[in-house]
């Protein structure tokens, strides 16, 4: 034993390192949503796949230009950038202008990443925020839901109406729970088919990217609560599970890394909120869809999350 191996090396954590890096974890996230995308283009024709192309292109180049103008380390090859450009594309109507999709891409990475300090920093989901910022900024546009010149109405929208019109024991929209798990049915690009989300949330479990406490949480308490609000008109909880943005928003965007508690109790209690908003806000809000802005708002209180359920030092004497 020489006197090298006696040396005691004092280092800064971490000190486990896992095999998968931040381009490892985003290519995955990628290979999960592209199921969801391909039916989305499947179901809403070539316009689907052009509001994804412009979207995933106005991030990466949004994100490269700004490093570089601002001195910084160009970090598009981490693939971030694309994650948020389909995830944007996803929660926009295939017929959305492409001017306005590329200015939601823009902001979603100058505004609400870069401003902040870039991936790891920002506060709330970007492609989330965009998506707000774009419903306030245009909400015809981003709630025209027409396909080739035919308008047509989410499931959603449809239990909206009926429900404004005071139709409290009209039965829902006629879409089968089949239609939902399939994606035949009018929407955003990527909340379509439950089944591929379904199944692309399975193998980000499978592959440890994400954990199943947000996404199965979220999806039950909203659906429990749409049971409970339900008073024997709307659709069942099932399908109100399976529609809109729910799966899209608990499996892809609710356990983003950056915006979502780090210890298991907190992810249960942010999981929890947002489906306690979601469900509040689809049935007694003025606008159809809740999940957005549930998952936005619960992002702002992670902090504080973080702070109330983070676990005791050994040792530590509680104040």
């Amino acid at each position: 034993m020489t006197e090298r191996d006696l040396k005691l090396v004092v280092a800064s954590s971490p000190h486990v390192h896992s095999p998968l890096s931040t381009q490892k974890i985003m290519g995955l996230v990628i290979a999960a949503l592209l199921p969801a995308g391909a039916a989305g283009v499947h179901f809403m024709g070539w316009r689907a796949l052009v509001v994804i192309a412009v979207c995933v292109a106005a991030s990466v180049a949004a994100e490269y230009l700004w490093q570089r103008a601002t001195g910084q380390r160009v970090t598009v090859s981490d693939l971030s950038a694309v994650v948020t450009g389909l995830l944007l594309a996803y929660n926009l109507p295939p017929s959305v202008p492409l001017w306005m999709a590329a200015c939601g891409a823009v902001f979603a990475i100058i505004v609400v990443k870069q401003f902040f300090g870039g991936i790891g920093g920002n506060v709330m989901n970007p492609a989330l925020a965009a998506r707000a910022m774009m419903l306030i900024s245009w909400p015809v546009a981003m709630t025209d839901w027409s396909l080739d010149g035919v308008s047509t109405a989410t499931p959603l929208a449809a239990m909206k109406a009926l429900s404004g019109a005071g139709a409290s024991a009209a039965p829902g929209p006629s879409c089968s729970t089949a239609d939902l798990l399939l994606g035949n049915v009018g929407g955003c690009i990527g909340e379509t088919s439950a089944a591929l989300l379904l199944l692309g949330g399975a193998f980000l479990v499978w592959q440890e990217v994400i954990s199943w406490r947000i996404p199965v949480i979220y999806t039950l308490t909203a659906a429990l609560l749409a049971a409970l609000f339900r008073h024997g008109g709307g659709m069942m909880p099932l399908q109100e599970a399976l529609t809109g943005g729910l799966l899209l928003g608990a499996i892809f965007m609710a356990t983003d890394y950056t915006t979502s508690p780090m210890t298991a109790r907190g992810q249960v209690v942010f999981a929890v909120g947002c489906g306690v908003l979601t469900a509040l806000i689809r049935r007694f809000g003025g606008y159809p869809e809740g999940v957005s802005y549930s998952i936005l708002i619960m992002n702002a209180t992670v902090p504080l999350i973080d702070r109330v359920t983070k676990p005791r030092i050994l040792g530590e004497v509680r104040r």
